[in-house]
């Protein structure tokens, strides 16, 4: 599990690698200052929709965000090593699944949301960038822009992500979805 002062250390870290300052970042993220430095102290957790915001501006993943980086020909990844995100406000977990060095292209991700939750809306990625979204549990709302999708368990998705999108569990059970975010065109 990823805890606030790694990701703040990644955080800082990419912001300095990209050479911005606190307020630039803040500028290009639609994030604040104050909030940006109190990630980077681990004062304070970041829900998802500041991550989205924080990674795409620094040209990240969320998973490549909270996760770090490596490269091998082959990656065995186990389980216990697998970076999870969790929000504690709404308890939503992000497992990033792929390889997380950076220009991949490739972020696959497990998604849990708990019983009548719902995620904040995460950015719009650049143009370019597609996301496939398979339900392997429970219910889920999928509203892209301003079109709602109602997918079940063995649904699958694709769009563009180039506008907002939220996900909600509307039920009294868990829901498990599977996320693969392509952004390989942008090569």
């Amino acid at each position: 599990m990823t805890s606030e002062n790694a990701l703040g250390d990644t955080l800082r870290r990419r912001r300095r690698e990209r050479k911005l300052t606190l307020q630039q970042l803040a500028d290009q993220s639609g994030v604040s200052r104050a909030a940006i430095s109190k990630i980077e102290r681990g004062d304070s957790s970041a829900s998802t929709p500041v991550l989205g915001k924080l990674a795409e501006a620094l040209d990240l993943s969320i998973s490549q965000l909270v996760g770090g980086n490596q490269r091998d020909q082959v990656a065995h990844i186990p389980a216990s090593e697998q970076p999870v995100f969790r929000e504690e406000k709404t308890g939503f977990e992000r497992q990033s699944l792929s390889p997380l060095y950076f220009g991949h292209g490739v972020d696959f991700v497990l998604n849990r949301l708990p019983p009548h939750t719902k995620t904040g809306p995460f950015p719009s990625h650049r143009p370019g960038v597609e996301e496939y979204l398979y339900v392997a549990k429970g219910r889920l709302d999928v509203t892209l822009g301003d079109t709602k999708h109602i997918l079940k368990a063995g649904d699958f998705l694709f769009y563009q992500a180039n506008q907002s999108h939220t996900f909600e569990n509307p039920t009294g059970r868990g829901c498990e979805y599977f996320i693969v975010i392509d952004s390989t065109r942008l090569k």
